[in-house]
């Protein structure tokens, strides 16, 4: 909790700190770049930098915090903590990077905001600081201990069994472990980050979710080529396909994400677009594998019939389950018939009564979806969704 003193210039000068905290990331993470370039080489996503997601999500996550101080002072915002430190844990920040963000963004909030920034302001705005930092190393330390790993990025070596052509921009690797440590399990839904070590020096971590299910000898990691079309390359997406072939080692975390299936006999809805379809695989595999007899609404939206990666597996799981059912939309329409065309639109269905969703893809898709979900009587707490990147709608 902030204390009095603070919550009360906290709450006087958030709104001149939320409407400027988008002009104090860029300068922050310029200043500790340029001193410390080897963050953004080998920990920070390039790609994201460059796009301006990461500094978007960075003053969410802040602005958000204080104001839940603020408002709900006896509740923990366990939800975007939770995020945040499997974020975190998958590519090894460490406890003693906190006081280093903390020089570099207080000397930008200084920077930006200049003489509003008194000792008083100060000293409340560095509470509310070290109330995230402390709350997010203790979650951190939590999870590095549940998945049995005793320091911060510990990486281990995984050979490339196959390589499966998904589609002209997905490609799957199938993955056996390279040593004879113990393989921690993870749950249906989990990701885990990769760590490639690219031509300029630069090594460079992606997070992607399994898409085999935990019972699973081998793991499957399923990647789609991220083209710029005006936007920055996807770096390790497209080293991945152009140059990781079987035989290969690709260095992989332990398993991390805070949205993953669980276990149960109350209908589910799983929602997917485009490469959002690669965690829900996942967890119908799990289903599969587990005998399960839930119900489940399987939907899936895609650009074409050619771009669904993974199209007749899913189809297959799906068949297999007892309880489950397919639908199917694509923008271009569907050759065999099966598929509506157009956007996905939920309202069309009828979807069980006490479902619990998972959803995966862009984040219009997600916005749209969760409306959809919410309009149909699902409950707020019971719609989870994973997005691939910086989760600018979490904040």
């Amino acid at each position: 909790m902030l204390s009095a003193s603070s919550a009360a210039v906290v709450r006087e000068t958030l709104p001149v700190v939320g409407a400027a905290i988008g002009d104090i990331t860029p300068v922050f993470y310029g200043k500790m770049f340029a001193d410390h370039p080897e963050l953004l080489d080998n920990l920070f996503n390039r790609g994201n930098q460059a796009n301006g997601e990461q500094q978007k999500a960075l003053a969410g996550s802040i602005a958000t915090f204080a104001t839940l101080l603020l408002e709900r002072p006896d509740d923990r915002p366990d939800a975007m903590l939770a995020r945040i430190a499997h974020k975190h844990v998958s590519v090894g920040v460490t406890e003693d990077q906190y006081p280093l963000v903390h020089h570099y963004l207080f000397a930008a909030i200084v920077e930006v905001l200049g003489d509003i920034v008194t000792p008083e302001v100060a000293a409340a705005w560095d509470e509310v600081y070290w109330l995230m930092a402390k709350s997010l190393v203790a979650a951190e330390k939590t999870l590095m201990a549940q998945a049995g790993s005793d320091r911060y990025g510990q990486w281990r070596p995984w050979r490339v069994d196959a390589r499966t052509e998904e589609t002209a921009d997905v490609v799957s690797f199938l993955l056996s472990p390279a040593d004879d440590a113990p393989v921690p399990g993870f749950r249906p839904g989990q990701y885990v980050s990769v760590a490639v070590d690219l031509p300029d020096g630069s090594r460079q971590l992606r997070q992607y979710s399994l898409s085999s299910g935990p019972l699973a000898e081998q793991r499957r990691l399923t990647v789609k080529r991220v083209h710029g079309g005006g936007r920055p390359a996807g770096e390790v997406s497209d080293h991945l396909h152009r140059h990781t072939r079987e035989g290969d080692l690709l260095q992989l975390s332990a398993p991390f994400g805070d949205i993953a299936l669980e276990d149960g006999d109350g209908p589910l809805l799983l929602a997917s677009a485009g490469i959002g379809i690669t965690p829900m695989i996942g967890m119908l595999r799990h289903l599969s594998d587990t005998g399960s007899r839930r119900r489940v609404v399987v939907v899936h939206a895609d650009r074409s019939e050619d771009d669904h990666a993974m199209r007749a597996e899913q189809a297959a799981l799906v068949d297999a389950l007892p309880g489950a059912e397919l639908h199917l939309w694509y923008e271009q329409g569907a050759r065999d018939g099966e598929a509506r065309t157009g956007l996905c639109d939920l309202s069309v269905l009828d979807l069980p009564a006490g479902a619990t969703a998972y959803l995966c893809g862009p984040v219009p898709f997600l916005k749209a979806t969760r409306e959809d979900l919410l309009r149909g009587g699902v409950a707020a707490r019971d719609v989870h969704y994973e997005v691939f990147g910086p989760d600018l709608g979490l904040a």
